[in-house]
């Protein structure tokens, strides 16, 4: 057993400043217990995704954060230091990774709690920081492409061609990846200064996006995309449409009222071209099998940076900023 007396620097979204992104507070609280079928972590790495300052900012209110203080972060990576009734599959002294929901948080610690369902081994060939970039950014990639794109990421599937917006960042440098890895036609967008990064992913086409055919999504092969992941924002339907196949999806990772209006219009005049919002439904045994991706070396994480988390408030600055290239990191 752990002593649960107050220790353990935190960073919280403090409740009164809730809506001032950026305006987080270190303090200490007891170290968390767990309950049935969950975990105790001493945290090694967290990663930071765009979901943590929507929280923050109060985009997701009155739904979360269902109580103060609310410690963001949600993708950790660490050492077990005590489990809780009914927990089978893990001990103390068990290196792992875990994705905690929005609601609850506690990356941004020393110590976290995980549910066993959403918790894998780490293997030693996995560093915790890469292990901590994966969960949201890289379940999210995961999910997108397998389910709603129809990747089979075997590469035994129909060859489809993929346009990732965003590719630099935490979900798109995974989605090409994994795109690949699926024998998808994979054209991408970025900066300028990333487009040999994200050509290094296995990318077929680059664009980048203050181009004008970058800004109207033109493949320079003259593709039509059978599924767009959507990983930027601000893009308009009428932008995307005329670059799309006969049957082609929009998969929009955060969708805002426009976005939710076109996929609405959409399924109500039966267009076969559709706008479809992505809302992740986290799996351990999808982060288990992203995991071993790591391991075997088909799959690598990119680190924009690493940052204390007694410095967190500039891990967090970057995040807001919203200009990574791969994920930020924050360790203790």
């Amino acid at each position: 057993m752990i002593n649960h007396s107050p220790c353990g620097k935190l960073v919280t979204a403090h409740g009164p400043n809730l809506f001032l992104v950026g305006n987080l507070k270190h303090v200490e609280v007891p170290v968390p217990i767990p309950k049935k079928d969950e975990l105790v972590l001493k945290l090694e790495a967290t990663s930071l995704n765009a979901a943590d300052w929507k929280v923050q900012k109060g985009m997701v209110r009155p739904f979360w954060p269902r109580k103060f203080p609310h410690i963001p972060g949600t993708d950790v990576a660490g050492e077990v230091v005590e489990v809780g009734p009914g927990v089978k599959s893990f001990k103390v002294g068990d290196k792992v990774v875990a994705v905690n929901s929005l609601a609850d948080g506690g990356g941004l610690a020393e110590f976290a709690v995980t549910k066993e369902r959403l918790t894998v081994s780490r293997p030693a060939e996995v560093s915790a920081a890469e292990a901590a970039a994966l969960p949201i950014a890289g379940l999210t990639a995961h999910q997108t492409l397998t389910q709603q794109a129809g990747i089979k990421l075997d590469g035994t599937g129909q060859q489809r061609n993929i346009l990732i917006t965003a590719a630099s960042g935490g979900v798109g440098h995974y989605a090409v990846q994994l795109a690949k890895l699926g024998n998808a036609h994979v054209t991408a967008t970025c900066g300028a200064r990333n487009i040999d990064f994200v050509k290094s992913l296995g990318a077929d086409e680059v664009l980048d996006y203050k181009t004008p055919d970058g800004a109207a999504l033109k493949s320079p092969s003259g593709k039509k995309y059978d599924a767009v992941i959507h990983c930027a924002k601000d893009i308009p339907w009428s932008t995307f449409e005329p670059n799309l196949s006969a049957d082609g999806k929009v998969l929009d990772l955060a969708p805002g009222p426009g976005a939710m209006m076109t996929f609405a219009v959409k399924k109500l005049t039966f267009s076969k071209k559709q706008l479809l919002p992505v809302f992740l439904s986290a799996k351990g045994e999808n982060l288990d099998y992203l995991v071993k991706l790591v391991k075997e070396g088909k799959l690598k994480t990119v680190i924009d940076s690493k940052h204390t988390l007694s410095k967190a408030e500039d891990a967090w600055a970057k995040i807001v900023d919203g200009h990574a290239t791969g994920k930020i990191i924050v360790e203790p």
